[in-house]
Parts: structure tokens; sequence; C-alpha cells
């Protein structure tokens, strides 16, 4: 290692330290002990380590998203008019339920009863409850679908879903039942090696109530913005990426990130809420998640589906923009 080199990463551990850690105290004193929840062991906290991530973010149609929400404090984040599907792929390699890919696309928004200013959410995120509502979530194993959705309520179920590295790009392809869900593509930022220790809230719809859980991580992050940032994103036929096509997603992403080697803490509180309308009606036609008989009966199995075909990507059209 070069001086250069070794003066980075003495920068990088020092500025690790200052910054402070997002987790709860609760999870610091729970490390150690062990848990049996829906029959799945968990050893405490509930981490992952060493789990590459890759993120994209394109703007929406504000209104468009707004009609997808469930019920009425939710919001979609408002970022110069519009707003923000986030896209994020976490390979998880080291977990209490093996290894397993995890493909979230979601609305960025913040949660009340109340409008909120543009962009301050972003500096504010506690104030504002600056958030994500995940509309379509493919996992690679059984066991994820049983602990995300019947623990956490997130929208999981099983996918052929891969998560490929080369030396400019990283990509993700999730299909279903033989059709092509949705396949994202980043050119890797510049190496900057911006460390991070943050909070993140997802917000789900589940048995008719929405839940909101809280994943804390922490991670050296390469980062661009703008002109900077290049992704493609195709959307396909399965059925669960159907809301997104009346996003009318942008074709060039505000920005994309990827992370090498994530460390995440899944916090084991979590709070729901019913999803309530103004009229009988108008309450029986919310989009209230699955039930809980899409979980009763769900296994253990680590096992993964076949992977996805990548030649269904390049007979798609590209939905929105490609790196160049």
């Amino acid at each position: 290692m070069n001086n250069f080199a070794q003066l980075h990463a003495a920068l990088h551990r020092s500025f690790q330290k200052i910054l402070p850690s997002p987790v709860p105290r609760r999870q610091a004193e729970l490390t150690g002990q062990y848990a049996k929840v829906d029959g799945i062991k968990y050893v405490m906290p509930v981490n992952s380590d060493d789990s590459p991530v890759l993120m994209a973010a394109f703007p929406i149609n504000k209104r468009a998203a707004a009609a997808l929400l469930p019920g009425k404090e939710m919001r979609p984040f408002s970022l110069g008019g519009k707003g923000l599907l986030v896209v994020t792929v976490v390979n998880y390699k080291s977990t209490d339920i093996g290894k397993y890919i995890e493909y979230s696309m979601a609305i960025a928004i913040t949660h009340g009863s109340r409008p909120v200013p543009p962009f301050l959410p972003l500096i504010f995120q506690k104030t504002f409850k600056l958030g994500q509502f995940v509309v379509d979530l493919p996992v690679s194993t059984e066991i994820s679908v049983k602990g995300g959705k019947g623990i956490w309520g997130m929208p999981k179920h099983q996918a052929n879903l891969d998560f490929v590295v080369t030396d400019t790009t990283v990509s993700a392809q999730y299909d279903q039942d033989g059709m092509l869900g949705c396949y994202i593509e980043i050119e890797q930022p510049a190496p900057i090696g911006l460390p991070v220790r943050l909070a993140a809230s997802n917000y789900c719809a589940f048995r008719g109530m929405l839940w909101k859980s809280d994943i804390y991580f922490e991670a050296t992050a390469n980062v661009a913005f703008g002109r900077q940032a290049k992704a493609r994103l195709v959307l396909g036929e399965a059925p669960g990426v159907a809301p997104l096509k009346t996003l009318q997603v942008g074709n060039k992403p505000l920005f994309t990130a990827w992370l090498p080697e994530a460390h995440g803490v899944l916090d084991d509180h979590y709070e729901a809420w019913f999803l309530t309308a103004t009229t009988e009606a108008e309450a029986a036609a919310l989009r209230g998640g699955d039930m809980m008989d899409r979980v009763v009966g769900l296994g253990q199995s680590q096992e993964w589906l076949a992977p996805p075909d990548r030649s269904r990507v390049a007979d798609s059209q590209p939905a929105q923009g490609r790196p160049s």
C-alpha cells in the first residue's frame, strides 16, 4: 500500500469514528442475545455484514406517486417539483437466514398528516419523518419472505434475482414467472470512498395496515450526482412492477451509489397503523398489501430460484436512461 492509500485509509477510519452511530442503544444492549420469532432463529441484533449495495434514484411524477400511496398519512417527497423513485439492491452475504438478494423499488415519502416543504426533509429527516414506501420487494429465498413479510410487514416475494459486478458497472435483474420484472444498471461512480452512517425508514402495506421498520447501516460509498450519475432502468411485464409504470419515471437518475461493503442492523422494533379512508367503500378499495394467508405455510428454505434470463433485457426497450 502506497503512502497516499495509507493516508486515505487512516482518514477514513478517523472520520468513521467521528460520525455518530445511528443504532439505538437498545440494539447494542441486545448484542449476544438470542430470539426465535415465527420459528426463525436470530442472534441479536438482526444484522448483516459485507453486503454490497447498488442504488439509483429517478425523478417521477409527484401526483402519480401520490395516487399509489395508500391511506392519508404519506406524501411523496418533493425535489424540484418531482417525486423520487429509489431502486436499491442489496446482495446480503452474511445474515442469520443465509445469503440472499433483496431488490427494493420504493417511492420517497414523508409520513404525517400535513404537507411538508420541499428539500427540508433531507436535512431534518427525523422531524419530517423522511422514508420510503416500498412498492415491490422481490428476494431470493423463502425464509427471507417469511421473516420480512411475517415479522416486519414487507411486501417480499421470491423471484429470480442476480447481482453482477464488473470493473465499470454494477447491475441486477429481477424475473418473475418467466417475465422480466426489472433491470437496473449503474456505471460505477468515481471511488471517492465517502464514509456514511445512516438510518433509513421503510413503510410497507400489509394486512390493511401501514408498517414502519428502520434499518441502520455503515459503509463506504461511491456516489455520483446529476450529469455524473449514469444508470439504465428497464421495467418489464411482471405484475409487481406494473404500478411503477404509472409514475412517468425520468430518463436520467438524480444520483447513483455503489457501496462495496455495507454493514447493517435491522431494528427489531417496528410500528403499524391502520390504513384509513373517508368512506367504507374507499377503505375497502385501499391497496392494503397481502393478507396473513400469504405468510401461513411458508417454510425456511434458503434455496434460490434459477438466475434471471438476461436475454430478456436485450429484447426490451430501455425504459429509462442508459449509461453512456
